[in-house]
């Protein structure tokens, strides 16, 4: 085996099953805000899109299994109902978003007539084809399209720096940081972390000469080849916003900014190419999304194709319904689900990196069990804001940011390891 060759192989598999097409659209537009902020912006982003993820990776790395081990410590029942919400949440909201992103991007602008509710339908119907038939063609795409996409992103990222107005806007940030963070949400990297993570420790398992800790320091090396390339795009893709943020609209949406900073640097020849590989890019993520969720159904219902089938006609109708609405409502409508989500995906991802000798199931279910409750608040407050929960968000540390759960999940973690300690002393 060529370990280098592998690692390498590996991490830009891992870079190209995290590089969903509907990134893109969030870091230009988080730089257009930014302004002279943007150094704040990236690092808060950065934390959400790119460390947690990676930490994800290197999670699965050490536990070697399913995504149903990362919640098993709290209990069985918890993480089957946990990866039940995750691919819910994977099919309703970032598979719809492809369509989408792929109707604003590829379509509209040179389609005026085709509304997005005929672009879904047609997009969803052959996501559907292409899920049931799992065809190669998809590989053979992925395998050249990534490539493509990472060579006009730079293309992008170095014309505009070297072609920018001198300009640059003042933020219109309060909280660059916490904003910054709280976009990278919508990336959705974390929950993929620990679903595409899965899929890459079962691929290993096929060769049956890689031992335990081959597959270990090659998954940990790969996560951060393909953290660095996220890192180098998204950061490139900020401050390419931050520069050119006087030529943009004041109320343009994200892919109005992307589709604008493709068209100032590589032309209106370079933008059509650009738009037809996000669409491309777009399915394959789709289609990637709605087999995987099938294919989870089928697993816990004795591999029945009924179940497979059953759940690949829900995703694709979930798909058509929410898919024509625009992006920018899709990211709206996703923020409570994200709100209630991400804070248990990120303190288990965080757990299960960390030494087993400090995450007994006691420190688990303890830290998981605050971080929901802290998180109730934030996710309550994108559905029914009032009076009474801004004066409970008054009570609780970065409540108010979105962020409550954060300090009394450190805190339950540190309380609930000196119980331990206690009890086994």
């Amino acid at each position: 085996m060529n370990k280098t060759k592998d690692i390498y192989i590996t991490g830009f598999a891992l870079f190209s099953m995290f590089f969903g097409a509907g990134n893109l659209i969030l870091p230009p537009f988080l730089g257009k805000n930014s302004g002279d902020l943007w150094s704040w912006v990236t690092i808060g982003f950065f934390i959400t899109a790119v460390f947690i993820p990676i930490l994800g990776i290197l999670a699965h790395a050490k536990l070697q299994g399913t995504m149903y081990d990362f919640g098993k410590k709290v209990s069985p029942t918890f993480s089957l109902i946990y990866c039940f919400v995750i691919y819910t949440i994977c099919i309703a909201l970032p598979a719809p978003r492809t369509a989408s992103v792929t109707h604003e991007m590829a379509i509209a602008p040179y389609f005026n007539n085709v509304s997005s509710l005929i672009t879904s339908s047609i997009y969803f119907g052959f996501v559907f084809l292409f899920a049931m038939n799992r065809s190669k063609i998809l590989n053979l795409i992925g395998k050249f399209l990534t490539p493509l996409i990472i060579c006009m992103l730079l293309s992008i990222i170095f014309i505009g720096i070297f072609t920018a107005p001198d300009a640059i806007n003042t933020s219109t940030l309060k909280t660059p940081f916490v904003d910054g963070l709280l976009e990278g949400y919508q990336t959705f990297d974390a929950i993929a972390s620990i679903v595409v993570g899965g899929v890459l420790v079962i691929s290993m398992n096929f060769n049956k000469e890689a031992t335990f800790n081959y597959k270990k320091e090659l998954i940990t090396k790969a996560g951060f080849i393909a953290g660095l390339g996220l890192l180098i795009i998204y950061a490139g893709l900020i401050y390419n916003g931050v520069l050119f943020s006087s030529t943009f609209p004041e109320e343009a949406n994200r892919t109005e900014i992307l589709k604008s900073l493709s068209n100032q640097t590589l032309g209106n020849i370079g933008s059509i190419f650009l738009s037809v590989l996000v669409a491309l890019a777009c399915f394959t993520t789709a289609v990637g999304i709605i087999t995987g969720t099938a294919d989870y159904f089928k697993g816990i219902s004795n591999n029945s194709q009924k179940v497979f089938t059953i759940t690949a006609v829900i995703g694709c109708i979930l798909g058509v319904l929410v898919g024509q609405f625009d992006v920018t409502y899709i990211i709206n409508i996703a923020l409570p689900a994200l709100m209630f989500i991400y804070p248990i995906t990120i303190i288990l991802i965080i757990l299960n990196v960390i030494s087993s000798r400090y995450t007994s199931s006691f420190v688990f279910k303890v830290a998981v069990i605050v971080t929901f409750l802290f998180s109730i608040p934030d996710f309550l407050g994108f559905i029914i804001p009032g009076a009474y929960l801004t004066t409970i968000k008054n009570y609780i540390p970065l409540a108010n940011h979105s962020l409550g759960w954060a300090i009394p999940a450190c805190i339950s973690f540190i309380l609930a390891n000196i119980i331990q300690t206690k009890k086994l002393a």
